[in-house]
């Protein structure tokens, strides 16, 4: 079995395991991945608990591919669809600044993208103007709060950098869209929210992005116990 078949079908076991078939059975028909991406939100609502409580939409933010590809999945599971927009990584986690995410970091001053669940807060204005405040729910991500890891715009999340430069500029570690994907954001993920984060490497057809050179990361689930809710900062 090749080692792409091998992480797929991780994938997949480790969300059916978290949760049960009825809520499998609702998951709506789309492409290898969307149905894939509709497995993994039920599992992370599930294991998040009562720290979301708004469960129609779920963010996936997708690392495992480049910076030039929509990886950024909104999944309303009300509606059983998923739009896909760009995300930007944290520069420290692509310090040869080619596009791939190579690490993460939870650590204050490392600029780099954290890995796990997020619940999204209110909105607030910023360097980048409004911006959605981010609380870490795992202990990969735990320090969100502290590092001002948030949703924001930015110029260089624009699809007019991915057509000069061949990929999207970097952040300091926060979730950076363009300008009409971080209205849709602000719309549709604010206010109790889920955002996860990963190298998941999913492609439309279902088949895993191999990692990228310099990579130091595992594909690994993440501990699918539940884990108790955040409490308000």
């Amino acid at each position: 079995m090749k080692r792409r078949d091998l992480l797929k079908g991780s994938l997949i076991a480790g969300a059916a395991l978290a949760f049960p078939a009825r809520l499998a059975a609702s998951v709506a028909p789309g492409t290898p991945r969307d149905r894939m991406l509709f497995q993994i939100a039920q599992a992370e609502l599930l294991r998040a608990g009562d720290a979301i409580w708004k469960r129609d939409i779920v963010g996936i933010a997708d690392f495992g591919l480049h910076s030039a590809k929509p990886r950024f999945h909104f999944v309303n599971l009300e509606r059983s669809e998923v739009q896909s927009y760009h995300v930007s990584h944290g520069a420290g986690s692509d310090p040869q600044h080619d596009g791939w995410l190579k690490a993460f970091s939870n650590t204050e001053g490392s600029l780099a993208t954290s890995r796990g669940a997020y619940v999204t807060w209110e909105w607030y204005t910023g360097r980048y103007g409004t911006s959605v405040r981010l609380g870490g729910l795992d202990q990969s991500n735990s320090a969100a709060l502290q590092r001002l890891i948030v949703m924001h715009r930015a110029q260089y999340a624009e699809s007019a950098h991915i057509d000069r430069w061949g990929r999207l500029g970097r952040s300091n570690g926060c979730f950076a869209m363009g300008e009409e994907q971080f209205r849709i954001a602000l719309a549709h993920l604010s206010g109790g929210r889920l955002l996860f984060a990963d190298s998941l490497g999913l492609e439309e057809d279902g088949s895993i992005q191999p990692l990228p050179a310099l990579s130091m990361i595992e594909r690994q689930p993440l501990d699918l116990m539940p884990r108790p809710g955040l409490s308000a900062y």
